[in-house]
């Protein structure tokens, strides 16, 4: 039984392996992550893995269900619905990407996949958590939820960046003839 099971996995990454072995004409595939444990939601999962530092996912799980706690104390909503509107209100809708020609690098403003706008949501809302003064805040899960609430309605260092972009974007216009 266990020699079927190890035969059959040894299988699985040979057929990887293959697929990977030229990429050149392939796309990579994406792995698709397990639900968080408290909440089920793949968005709050992919959240705590960019909390995680030093592969302590344990304790970034604890700091985000905490700051989650927080939410629901302090607003008396569920904080899940919270977190997602915040992701939401934070994910951008244009970016700039450089395009050079003849010569010349110009700034052209190009929608925003949705995979790379939850990315962008994630890793802004992170950083304006971080940036936050730990005399106002007493620890990472406070100044999480402080963030996530104010994100949520459209405030917040994070919600500063997406406004940013986007004015970068607009003043690029110009430039969208050169989308590829």
């Amino acid at each position: 039984m266990l020699r079927k099971a190890l035969q059959a996995g040894v299988q699985l990454l040979q057929q990887r392996l293959r697929q990977f072995k030229n990429m050149r004409s392939k796309k990579a595939l994406t792995r698709i992550l397990p639900l968080d444990p408290i909440y089920g939601s793949r968005l709050l999962s992919r959240f705590i893995n960019k909390v995680m530092q030093d592969g302590k996912k344990s304790t970034s799980q604890a700091v985000v269900y905490k700051a989650l706690e927080e939410i629901k104390e302090t607003t008396k909503q569920d904080p899940l619905g919270i977190f997602e509107k915040a992701v939401a209100n934070v994910a951008p809708k244009m970016e700039v990407r450089p395009r050079r020609v003849g010569g010349a690098s110009y700034q052209v403003p190009v929608e925003v996949r949705g995979d790379r706008k939850e990315a962008l949501a994630i890793r802004w809302l992170i950083a304006g958590a971080r940036s936050r003064s730990n005399s106002a805040f007493h620890g990472f899960g406070k100044k999480l939820a402080a963030e996530l609430m104010d994100a949520a309605n459209n405030a917040g260092s994070a919600i500063k960046k997406k406004e940013d972009m986007q004015k970068v974007a607009n003043a690029n216009r110009a430039f969208a003839h050169f989308r590829w």
